[in-house]
């Protein structure tokens, strides 16, 4: 189905960060949107104030009457929906066009110049900076970004620029429907193994995305990672990382709150960059941000600017409380290896300081697979808080908790499990120093809550 023959689009799990994106897309080009999901949430009220007609029973009747012929309706799904689903049989059964998110950003990369960002980590914080700084320069760009850009309020960037940024997603091989003109790889730290099986097909799934990269473009890729890449020729291949690469970082100065360093460029270098979210792994995502941006023509000035001025993304490393008395901040790291840059960079901005984690695991399956590199990641802070694992999508393993990770604390830790009805009593009981919420579940729905029993403290 082509563009021009769009008349509605239904979103099955329209309130997913991407889908939603997606869902905004449509409705800025005047097409109807109707969506189903599970729970209403902030994104999905916020959609329904832009015009989407949505629904939160799994019931064919509530389907929006534009939505409800197969010649001029497309149907976009994410995988987390189950098959089973009444409205997804519906519209199988009645000859729908049926799109996973990943293909309808696979038709925008071949209709415009894809600049993608891949990585088991970091891709969400990495995209939504280069999004920012190429918004804000000469050039200008869409971006379909994988958390809420706090630049924009949005994880949706609309324009009549050719150049359209993207987080490409591995779960479910999504990223393999992508044609990128130029792709960052920021990590490739096995995940997803539940649908992957092995780390060697995880790093297998890398390889091939590499070979989608068009000719003409380039390959950014962190230094030191497992993956082999397989570039068509006259794709350009070029090395990051905050200490070493084609692209990399000198000078650096953290201090009084502050980070600046030197962008060390085959191209151009560009002294003295401001970090306008001073954390330190931002360093090694802004290097990248940076080299893409720079790679398709923004200037000195407008990388320094867009640096400068970028605001963050919503949970991530997103600070609540900042004072001398109190630290409060939300990351969404999930995986060890982002918890590990999650409390390495937390440890290095405040050495000096207490620094108690709230974590609730996610899924079952990445629990299982990786408790004891979560109860490493884990252990470089001094207490843990450990809640019950959030589901999402699974079904609960038999002998697969939260206790796995705690059994496995380093000795010197202080560690402790809770449910998580009974967090806002934990913090009302207890003093904090530094205190940060980890985890991509629903614990998040309780910082504000948290915030407000922290703020009596002070």
């Amino acid at each position: 189905m082509e563009l021009k023959d769009i008349k509605a689009v239904y979103f099955v799990g329209v309130g997913g960060i991407g889908m939603s994106a997606i869902a905004r897309y449509f409705i800025n080009k005047g097409i109807v949107v109707g969506g189903y999901d599970k729970t209403p949430s902030q994104l999905t009220k916020q959609l329904e104030k832009e015009g989407a007609l949505i629904h939160y029973e799994e019931n064919v009747e509530e389907i929006p009457q534009a939505c409800r012929d197969n010649k001029s309706c497309l149907v976009i799904y994410t995988p987390a929906i189950p098959n089973e689903h009444k409205e997804l049989q519906y519209f199988r059964e009645g000859g729908f066009e049926i799109q996973k998110r990943a293909q309808v950003l696979g038709t925008l990369t071949k209709a415009h110049k894809g600049l993608c960002f891949a990585g088991t980590h970091g891709k969400t914080t990495t995209s939504t900076m280069c999004a920012h700084i190429m918004h804000q320069s000469h050039l200008d760009c869409n971006a379909f970004l994988g958390g809420i850009s706090k630049n924009y309020g949005t994880n949706y960037i609309l324009s009549n620029s050719d150049y359209v940024v993207i987080e490409a997603d591995e779960f479910d091989r999504s990223f393999h429907w992508l044609s990128p003109w130029m792709s960052v790889i920021t990590a490739t730290d096995p995940d997803h193994l539940d649908i992957y099986g092995t780390k060697e097909a995880y790093l297998e799934s890398f390889s091939h995305y590499s070979s989608l990269i068009q000719p003409g473009g380039a390959l950014i890729i962190h230094e030191g990672l497992e993956m082999k890449e397989q570039l068509q020729p006259g794709v350009r291949r070029y090395t990051y990382s905050r200490d070493s690469g084609d692209f990399h970082a000198e000078n650096i100065r953290i201090a009084n709150g502050g980070i600046t360093f030197d962008f060390v460029s085959p191209i151009e270098n560009v002294k003295d960059v401001e970090l306008g979210q001073p954390v330190p792994i931002n360093i090694d995502n802004g290097i990248a941000a940076m080299a893409m941006a720079q790679l398709n023509g923004c200037t000195q000035e407008e990388l320094k600017y867009g640096m400068k001025t970028y605001g963050g993304v919503d949970r991530r490393f997103d600070f609540k409380i900042k004072s001398d008395k109190l630290v409060f901040l939300s990351d969404y790291a999930h995986h060890p290896k982002e918890i590990y840059q999650s409390a390495k960079s937390i440890r290095e901005l405040y050495s000096d300081r207490k620094i108690t984690a709230l974590f609730q695991p996610h899924l079952y399956t990445r629990t299982r697979d990786f408790y004891k590199d979560f109860a490493d990641s884990l252990s470089l802070l001094d207490r843990v808080v450990l809640c019950d694992i959030y589901p999402a999508r699974e079904e609960p393993i038999p002998g697969v908790t939260s206790k796995l990770i705690y059994d496995n604390l380093k000795d010197g830790v202080e560690k402790e499990m809770i449910h998580k009805e009974d967090v806002l009593d934990y913090v009302k009981t207890h003093d904090f120093d530094v205190l940060v919420v980890l985890g991509a579940g629903d614990l998040d729905n309780m910082v504000p809550e948290i915030a407000k029993e922290l703020e009596k403290k002070m």
